[in-house]
């Protein structure tokens, strides 16, 4: 059976095929009355028209799809993220390619290739490094590019971030005001713009109160999952110092530090404070409730594909290179008085 095209509709509907193809163009509709476009809608919708984006795509050198790179498909920060994106884009006749970099950069490099060969019209990227290579290639085929969640270090590519200071600085004032002045941080890694921010926002944020952080109170995660924050943590309780509280660079991290107190015998937060930055829905279902930081991740998704949509139809058009998104601080059951210090470090640490 043949395909159902806009001349059909045209002669169904009485109109012009001009007119038709603007009723079903969301971006060119509004110079149209209401009853024009439910008309041609209702009968493309009963005659079962898709549009061929093949030949639009050659018709006017676009594809309609977003390329959209994250960097770990498991982690639950992503998918609100690109829920935000598909809600501005969908509407709009755009549609997205999700790839998965494993936080590889021999596979974003893969993958990255892949998008460009498909001939995406924009890339929104969530697993970009401060310094990542991949971004030679995506400026050599001219292809629109922000980032979401992280940032590259050239100031001139688009970012939406959160406002990583002040969220470690909420989180370092509730540590303080519950009594804890020994304080430990795990980092993320320092070739991620959020690894690094976030500590540098933790030794501000300590100074402002007065406390002197020891380097051996931070703790550098190579992955930003569980595993490394068990490490991390493992590492930090084994101190003959030990911290009366960790504030975790992630939920992940600060989960993976709820493992590791567990398994050395101690408790959070009667002996260890735990603190964290993201917020996942599931989290306050895990006892005992982590503290942290919430991000607005919808809105995330919404603004870089804001932008980048901008980017594609007004490539000349300037704006903000940055756009930093409030956050909020989650209060919850992991953060506690510290206990009166032992006599015996080794007490503290469980060992016997």
């Amino acid at each position: 059976m043949p395909s159902v095209t806009l001349k059909d509709i045209a002669r169904e509907t009485g109109f012009h095929v001009s007119t038709v193809s603007r009723a079903l163009d969301p971006r060119a509709r509004s110079a149209l009355t209401d009853q024009v476009v439910q008309k041609v809608n209702e009968a493309a919708v009963r005659m079962g028209y898709r549009p061929n984006r093949l030949a639009a795509g050659l018709r006017t050198k676009r594809t309609k799809t977003i390329g959209v790179v994250i960097p770990d498909i498991t982690n639950p920060l992503f998918p609100p993220i690109v829920r935000g994106i598909e809600k501005v884009i969908e509407p709009l006749g755009y549609v997205s390619i999700i790839v998965n970099t494993d936080s590889r950069r021999d596979r974003e490099q893969g993958q990255v290739g892949v998008l460009l060969e498909r001939g995406v019209d924009g890339i929104i990227h969530a697993a970009v490094e401060r310094d990542d290579p991949v971004l030679d290639e995506i400026r050599r085929a001219g292809v629109p590019l922000v980032t979401v969640n992280r940032a590259l270090e050239d100031p001139d590519i688009p970012a939406i971030v959160n406002d990583d200071a002040d969220g470690i600085a909420r989180m370092v004032a509730h540590l303080v005001e519950a009594g804890h002045r020994e304080i430990a941080h795990i980092a993320g890694p320092e070739q991620l713009s959020t690894g690094i921010d976030r500590l540098a926002a933790f030794r501000a944020a300590a100074s402002s109160f007065g406390l002197e952080v020891p380097e051996y109170h931070i703790a550098r995660a190579t992955r930003l999952n569980e595993e490394e924050g068990r490490r991390c943590a493992e590492a930090l309780l084994s101190l003959a110092r030990p911290p009366t509280a960790i504030l975790a660079a992630n939920d992940r991290l600060a989960l993976g530090a709820f493992e590791a107190i567990r398994e050395m015998g101690l408790s959070c937060p009667e002996d260890v404070s735990v603190t964290g930055f993201n917020d996942y829905d599931f989290l306050r279902l895990i006892p005992p409730g982590l503290t942290t930081v919430r991000v607005d991740k919808q809105t995330a998704g919404r603004r870089s594909a804001e932008l980048v949509i901008r980017l594609i139809e007004e490539p000349e058009s300037k704006g903000e290179t940055r756009i930093i998104l409030p956050v909020e601080a989650v209060f919850r059951g992991s953060v506690a008085a510290p206990r009166a210090a032992h006599s015996e470090p080794e007490q503290r640490a469980g060992v016997a």
